[in-house]
């Protein structure tokens, strides 16, 4: 899959969450830099991609999320 694609599913999934349709994600994109991105929305979204791209992640996997982009690497590497 690529990277362009997932980053807009998971763009998806971030509106949803989220429910706010004016996110747009890029590959720098932080907790930081989105409102609502908080510690227990973290943990639904991974659960949503997980169920999304039918992938599981390790711990390790998670805790190395610096950004957006190391998200979409992480599911590019599963897919």
């Amino acid at each position: 899959m690529e990277r362009e694609q997932i980053l807009k599913e998971i763009n998806a999934i971030f509106i949803d969450i989220l429910d706010n349709e004016d996110i747009v994600l890029t590959s720098e994109t932080t907790a930081a830099d989105v409102d609502g991105w908080d510690s227990l929305t973290h943990i639904q979204l991974v659960v949503a991609f997980e169920n999304h791209f039918g992938i599981r992640f390790t711990t390790l996997e998670i805790q190395g999320w610096e950004n957006v982009g190391a998200i979409v690497a992480c599911i590019s590497s599963k897919c």
